[in-house]
């Protein structure tokens, strides 16, 4: 029975994946022909696929694939205190996964003879079952948490969404584990303490149950967000120990779920060899001997910009993440961080053979000298936030075609201070002369990287704070393709809500290369919220295609003016894809817009988000 029950419960998981593969598939099919059909047509052309063929399918992405559990709140974390965060809440999608997968983990424990034998053969049996379940889940366990999950890529799944089944499937395999120490323990405590330390078969069992026990409270929301970096060392060697200590309680019998065990082995370390190669090989030159160079700059709103100088070339796709180890400043601990800016010739081709600047435009600066008198205090120096890489004139796409060996690649990412890491790293920066420190470091990834963007003729992009990084590259990418007859884009809208002007100068000066692009005006338009503005001067615009306002975004109006109120309203072209990344209560107002407007034409939504 415990081989039955493990065989039903790997069919299931195929399965899922499986189903969860064919829809993606059939997405990308559709998303692959409206591209080849669109990147050569007009606006207007664009029309046919303005609007979902089905009937249902507006129906099922309002009510189980973008729909939060709830009403609304789906990131939204829930806080009593600014350092006590209890977590956030799966959508209805997820939530159905899970619910299934913890009903039938509880189905196939429960599932035995009880009246056709003694009570003490159903506690065997019981604890067979728990013991081989419980290490079974350890291999979707371990294959969820890793940064190279081959499921990824092929499902087009966030590390996010595994990341969540990952923290389920987790506490799932601890309370098979518990349930399985508890059908082995005798009667009267003694007796079971002495039963334990007697044997390496138990004791080794009991040590990796106790570290999974630990694994749990560390791991709690609250614990995990206020102690972060703590969590992250302790969860290391806790799982070090958990899985060490169930290999030597099943070896030292020959138990029949070594097999699983050996698997789940296998994988962990895998994974951390992956990520080891990875690493050194990005970031080692072995022809020079070179290392990966950081700067980190203080900017103003208590901010760091931190570039990274690769020995080597490396292609980073729009809308990639990295993990940054700053060793001087948290030793070996990773943080992720959306990719900003990196030079176009790291990023994936856009069908030109060179990138030219339109240094005439009349627009072609973010912040003009009065908006950032305004808005900092002190006077700014503007080279002085420019990452090294901007401030040479990037090289053009002939100029490194005939060359053997592309350039080494540049990436710079915004890191707000909050705690932690970001915290020191900022500090430091602002007692360094200059407000700079030069520092070395690694980089782990790129991760993800959004290419279904090429298919919409339509994008609009809401970011709140730093998550302005996630679409900088992105904009960059649209825009030189669209040239070029590459994308279907033909129209993109950005609408970034910020606390006051100071964040404006996080990405000034690339976005000043972005507003120099030839044909930007015609399909770039930014909405820039000042939440906090001082004074009338805040409210002005620095140019005709930028607007200012001195309020809160509106992610409704913001997507009335693009959709229309009614069908056939509005400025879109063709599908429509709303991009979200910010805090969490900024992406359920925009999550909740797009729910609203789903019927009225092909719409889609995606949200980027860590949620540890």
């Amino acid at each position: 029975m415990d081989q039955k029950v493990t065989k039903i419960l790997f069919a299931s998981m195929f399965v899922v994946a499986l189903v969860v593969l064919a829809i993606r598939v059939m997405h990308l099919f559709q998303a692959h022909l409206r591209h080849i059909h669109c990147i050569h047509t007009s606006k207007d052309e664009q029309n046919y696929w303005a609007y979902d063929k089905v009937w249902w399918l507006p129906w099922l992405k309002r009510e189980i694939i973008y729909a939060p559990l709830g009403k609304k709140r789906h990131n939204r974390e829930w806080q009593l205190g600014k350092a006590h965060n209890y977590g956030t809440l799966p959508g209805r999608a997820h939530t159905v996964l899970l619910v299934l997968y913890v009903l039938s983990n509880w189905i196939y424990c429960t599932l035995l003879p009880y009246r056709q034998q003694e009570m003490a053969k159903t506690i065997a049996e019981f604890r067979g079952r728990t013991g081989v379940l419980a290490v079974v889940n350890m291999i979707p366990l371990v294959l969820l948490a890793g940064r190279n999950n081959p499921l990824i890529k092929p499902l087009k799944i966030s590390f996010d969404t595994f990341n969540l089944f990952h923290r389920w499937i987790g506490r799932i395999v601890v309370l098979e584990s518990v349930a399985h120490v508890c059908a082995c323990a005798k009667r009267g405590i003694d007796a079971s303490f002495k039963s334990f330390s007697s044997s390496l078969f138990l004791t080794s069992g009991l040590v990796a149950v106790l570290t999974m026990m630990a694994i749990v409270l560390l791991s709690l929301s609250v614990v995990r967000h206020a102690f972060y970096e703590t969590f992250l060392h302790g969860h290391q060697i806790l799982a070090f120990f958990a899985i060490g200590g169930a290999y030597v309680h099943i070896d030292v019998e020959h138990l029949p779920a070594l097999p699983y065990i050996q698997m789940v082995v296998m994988a962990w370390i895998f994974e951390r060899v992956l990520r080891l190669t990875w690493i050194l090989y990005l970031n080692i030159g072995y022809k020079r001997r070179e290392t990966t160079k950081v700067i980190i700059e203080a900017l103003p709103g208590e901010a760091c910009r931190v570039t990274f100088q690769l020995p080597r070339h490396t292609f980073i796709r729009p809308g990639s993440h990295v993990y940054a180890y700053l060793p001087r400043f948290s030793l070996w601990m990773s943080h992720p961080f959306s990719v900003a800016w990196t030079n176009p010739e790291s990023e994936p081709p856009t069908g030109a053979m060179f990138l030219e600047r339109d240094d005439s435009s009349e627009d072609a600066s973010l912040l003009n000298k009065e908006t950032l008198d305004h808005a900092i205090e002190a006077p700014l120096n503007i080279a002085a936030l420019k990452s090294p890489n901007c401030l040479e004139r990037q090289s053009t796409y002939s100029s490194y075609i005939t060359k053997r060996q592309m350039p080494p690649t540049s990436l710079s990412l915004i890191c707000a201070a909050r705690t932690g890491m970001t915290r020191k790293i900022y500090d430091a920066a602002l007692r360094a002369p200059a407000r700079t420190i030069f520092t070395s470091g690694f980089v782990e990834g790129p991760y993800a990287g959004h290419d279904k963007l090429a298919s919409y003729g339509t994008v609009v992009m809401f970011a709140g704070g730093a998550g302005i990084t996630h679409h900088l590259v992105q904009i960059r990418h649209l825009i030189a393709s669209a040239q070029h007859r590459t994308v279907a884009t033909r129209k993109i809208v950005l609408a970034w809500s910020v606390r006051d002007l100071e964040s404006l100068s996080w990405v000034a000066p690339w976005m000043d290369e972005i507003l120099k692009l030839p044909g930007r005006r015609d399909m770039l338009s930014m909405q820039l919220f000042v939440t906090k503005a001082r004074g009338p001067a805040d409210y002005v615009s620095p140019s005709r295609s930028i607007e200012l306002k001195g309020e809160r975004c509106n992610p409704g109006k913001v997507l009335d003016n693009v959709l229309g109120r009614r069908p056939g309203e509005g400025g879109r072209v063709g599908a429509c894809f709303v991009s979200v990344c910010g805090p969490g209560a900024f992406a359920d107002e925009v999550r909740r817009a797009v729910r609203e407007r789903i019927s009225r034409g092909a719409l889609d939504m995606n949200e980027e988000s860590f949620t540890w």
